[in-house]
Parts: structure tokens; C-alpha cells; sequence
């Protein structure tokens, strides 16, 4: 058989065929019909609720080290994130019908993610929110969690794109890889800034995996680890028991990312690109939340499955010695110790 490198912009699909310019990258998925997309998200489910039952029963470092107050003054725990973002991750590296480098890169995204995610939601203090904010404290000297953060899932994008195969020779290769990386970081970073209501994270991350089902079979096996994680742990969200924080919002998002990289055109994945930028420029000076509460449609979807809205002022018996218990608590915990999430009003909280 001819050993001869591939024409530039194109990917061998399955049976010998070559793809369009940008269709796909090597070590992604080939152009075959996926299977097992189903039995990949259950197994991601039940990993995930088997992860956050064994995670609940023992708390590394105490409850205590994981417990945050949210918008209501109650307690909630971020074991939900790490339970989701570990059973994404690990599923990610056994799902049939995926090449072994796509399993990797998706691994990595949702791994390295989670990593620096967790390091922020358990160190960082909030002192310094968005990009402007972590920028001025580098300026000055001061390395903040937050950008720790930043930097680290960078690195993850570079590594998951990487592994995609957007670093082969040939035209178009450079910039395949400076788009799936930022898909990968943009998407961590995208998905953090909506987890700042009950379930507002995971009916994204679903509506982002729909989305990618839809435009390729590849897409819908490529979202299947975190759509099939986030629905797992949707309940305990909306429940307001449990949140993803930065491990989970990060690592979900930073998956989902990896999935567009891998499974979608080059102009698609471009365009996504744009859109993730653009929202994340947006975020800097517009509330997410103001916007969704003033949209009805948005509200609706946003209250779908939540308990009713807590009243301004409305305190819940407890709220004082829960935020006594945890210093800095009376935050939330996607946006005070998130380091990429910018300062707004006390109504954006989670």
C-alpha cells in the first residue's frame, strides 16, 4: 500500500474517500458512520452519578473544603463538578468508534480543564475577576489563581488540538491548530461564565451538544462524555444541592469545544470560534443574566425545572452560619473564586 503523505487540506475518511479542504483532521474521526453515541452518554451517566455518590460519602479535605453558599443563602457543594468532569473525561478513553487520538484529546480537554478549574474554585479568592482585571494584577506583579487558570487551559487547547493533528504538515495546519485551541479554551472559559444560575450551565451544555448531534454524526459522538455527564448531575443542579464550579464548567465546556474541533469543517469551526470570542468579549461589560431575565423566552428556559426565584432580602433560615462556616461564602462559587468571570451586580449571583 502507497505510503504517500496526504494531499494538503483534505483527511482519508473511512473508505478511501478523501474529505473536502478543512472537513476533518487527522487523528479526529473519520468520516464513517459513528456508533455507540447512546451507549457512550449512559455510561458517561452512570459514571458520573457513581463518581459524585463516592465523592459525597467522602469529601477530599472535608465537606467543608467544598461547600459554598449560593443566591439563596443556602449551602451547596462543588463535588458535583469534579464527579462530572472525571466521568466525561474517563469515559472519553473507552468510547467505541472513535479513534484513539480524538479519545485522547477529548480526555485531555475535559482532564486539564478540570485541573486548573478545581485549583481555582478551591484557591483563588476573587479579589480579581475577568481578563482586564487578571491582566492589571500580572501588570503589577501579582500572579492570581485566575491566571494560573488561563494560562493552564491554554496549554490544555494547545495540547488537545494538538493531539487532534492540527500541527501536520501542509497548508492550513498552523491555523487549524491556533482554532481548535481556542475552541477548546473558549469553550472552557464560555461555558464558566453561564454557571451562575441552577442548571443554567448544563441546559447550555445539552443545547451545545443537540447542536453538534445535529450538524455531523461525528458531532453527536464526539458530545456524547459531557452531554451524557451533565445530564447525569442536572438534578442535584437544579435541586440547588450541588454545582459545577469552575472544574465542571470549565471541563464540560472545554469538551464540547474539543468535539466542534474535531468533527466539524473548517469554516464551521471558525465561525463557532467567532462566537465564542464575541460572547466572551461581551460578557465584559454585559450581565448574561440581565439579558436572559429580560428575554422571556431565555426566562423561561433559564426557570425550566428550578425552584421558584428567591425574593430580594428573602433570607433562608441558616444562610448566617453557613456563611459564617466558609469565609468569602456569601459569593458565588462559579463567580468569586473564578478568576475569568467579571465583576457585576449582586443580582448575578449564583
Amino acid at each position: 500500500m502507497s505510503r504517500r503523505p496526504l494531499p494538503a487540506g483534505g483527511a482519508l475518511l473511512s473508505r478511501g474517500r478523501r474529505s473536502p479542504a478543512g472537513a476533518g483532521l487527522r487523528g479526529g474521526f473519520s468520516g464513517g458512520r459513528p456508533r455507540g453515541a447512546g451507549l457512550t452518554a449512559g455510561l458517561a451517566a452512570v459514571t458520573a452519578r457513581a463518581a459524585y455518590a463516592a465523592l459525597s460519602r467522602h469529601p477530599p479535605g472535608g465537606r467543608r473544603t467544598w461547600t459554598r453558599t449560593n443566591h439563596r443563602g443556602e449551602p451547596v457543594t462543588l463535588l458535583e463538578g469534579p464527579a462530572a468532569a472525571g466521568a466525561a473525561a474517563a469515559v472519553s478513553l473507552i468510547a467505541p468508534g472513535m479513534p484513539a487520538r480524538g479519545r485522547a484529546a477529548l480526555a485531555v480537554a475535559g482532564a486539564g480543564a478540570a485541573l486548573f478549574g478545581g485549583y481555582d474554585d478551591l484557591r483563588g479568592s476573587g479579589a480579581r475577576r475577568g481578563f482586564r482585571g487578571h491582566l492589571a494584577a500580572l501588570a503589577g506583579g501579582e500572579v492570581t489563581t485566575g491566571a494560573v487558570k488561563l494560562a493552564g487551559i491554554g496549554g490544555t487547547g494547545l495540547a488537545a488540538a494538538a493531539l487532534l493533528g492540527g500541527t501536520r504538515a501542509g497548508p492550513g495546519s498552523g491555523a487549524d491548530l491556533v482554532v481548535n485551541a481556542g475552541l477548546v479554551a473558549g469553550g472552557a472559559n464560555l461555558l464558566n461564565l453561564f454557571d451562575l444560575r441552577p442548571g443554567r450551565a448544563i441546559k447550555v451544555t445539552l443545547a451545545a451538544g443537540t447542536v453538534l448531534g445535529a450538524a455531523s454524526p461525528a458531532g453527536r459522538l464526539a458530545a456524547a462524555p459531557p452531554v451524557g455527564a451533565a445530564l447525569a448531575v442536572l438534578p442535584e443542579d437544579l435541586g440547588e444541592r450541588a454545582m459545577l464550579g469552575d472544574a465542571g464548567a470549565n471541563a464540560l465546556g472545554a469538551m464540547l469545544g474539543a468535539a466542534a474541533a474535531a468533527a466539524l469543517p473548517r469554516p464551521a469551526r471558525a465561525a463557532v470560534l467567532a462566537v465564542v470570542i464575541g460572547l466572551t468579549a461581551a460578557s465584559e461589560v454585559v450581565s448574561f443574566t440581565g439579558v436572559i431575565e429580560h428575554t422571556p423566552a431565555l426566562r423561561w428556559l433559564d426557570m425550566l425545572g428550578r425552584r421558584p426565584a428567591a425574593r430580594p432580602g428573602a433570607a433562608q433560615p441558616g444562610a448566617a452560619q453557613a456563611g459564617a462556616a466558609q469565609p468569602g461564602a456569601a459569593q458565588s462559587a462559579s463567580e468569586a473564586p473564578d478568576g475569568l468571570v467579571p465583576a457585576r451586580a449582586g443580582t448575578d449571583t449564583r
